[in-house]
């Protein structure tokens, strides 16, 4: 019961964590854009955060086990950090952050119903209606920011983001047993920053990089914080609990970065981001709620 108490209280702290930093994330990462090229920064962010990592991980070496579970590594590597990353940072050259980051938020739907197909998890009406609700609740924040021109080519790329990512989630949860979790958090951030920047350096020019110290700055922020510890504490969320649910919460992420965005990008503030922090926080609930098992009665 004890140990019970315990696991709650650390994935409340690991979710707040990760709500927060992941939701500073977006309109810092729009706002280093304008001291780096995409790819390059994605792979060096990515790299930084992956050498981190590995400092934990060396000392797990028994635990990598690299010839019987490479494959799980790359394929994760793949959808997790080379797709999402690279299409993100792509993307928000085309849409203002807070709008982006509320159309990738389809994702915790999408893991909903991969994790009921290939998961097995549960699917109940409250937790259909609380995510359908959860995703109505980002478009209603997003619809906030439809003022203006909107590139159909900056909402595809969050599309395919959203989509990545929920696929390289449930790949995670599924291959969580196979796996040592601290090394595949780090080799597959380690093997997408490595890509990356192998394709950054291909298409673009390092001296397009202002190496000021509001960039310096930026990016070690986000390669200790979002990248290594910000992938560390969602993979230990997916491995012990419920993918779906741990997406739900995910759903909060939008408007810390709306919020943000506002502050210090300047970007627009509407109702629409308190009606839909509301349709949000809605949904979470009904998500997590359990619904009454049917007692059978049995005649004697």
């Amino acid at each position: 019961m004890l140990n019970e108490h315990y696991i709650k209280v650390k994935n409340f702290f690991l979710l707040t964590f990760l709500v927060i930093i992941w939701g500073i994330h977006w309109p810092l990462a729009k706002f280093s854009l304008n001291y780096s090229s995409p790819l390059l920064f994605s792979g060096l962010r990515l790299f930084i955060g992956g050498l981190i990592l590995l400092i934990i991980a060396i000392p797990r070496y028994k635990m990598l086990r690299f010839k019987e579970t490479w494959p799980i590594y790359f394929v994760s590597a793949f959808f997790n950090i080379i797709l999402f990353y690279g299409l993100q940072t792509v993307g928000l050259n085309y849409l203002p952050a807070g709008l982006f980051t509320s159309i990738v938020y389809l994702q915790p739907v999408l893991m909903g119903i991969f994790s009921w197909i290939w998961l097995g998890e549960s699917m109940h009406f409250l937790k259909f209606a609380g995510l359908i609700l959860g995703f109505a609740g980002v478009g209603v924040i997003c619809l906030g920011g439809l003022a203006g021109h909107i590139s159909i080519i900056g909402v595809l790329l969050a599309l395919c983001t959203a989509v990545s990512w929920a696929f390289g989630t449930v790949f995670m949860k599924r291959t969580a047993q196979k796996v040592d979790g601290i090394w595949l958090t780090t080799l597959h951030i380690i093997i997408g920053g490595l890509f990356l920047l192998a394709l950054g350096t291909g298409t673009e020019s390092w001296s397009s990089i202002s190496w000021n110290i509001q960039f310096t700055l930026s990016l070690l922020f986000i390669s200790i914080f979002v990248i290594a510890f910000g992938w560390l504490a969602f993979f230990t969320l997916v491995s012990s609990g419920e993918a779906s649910k741990v997406s739900t919460y995910t759903f909060l992420i939008p408007v810390i970065s709306i919020l943000v965005s506002s502050f210090f990008l300047h970007e627009a503030v509407t109702i629409n981001l308190f009606v839909g922090m509301i349709i949000v926080v809605l949904s979470i609930v009904l998500v997590n709620i359990k619904p009454k098992e049917k007692t059978s009665v049995s005649s004697a």
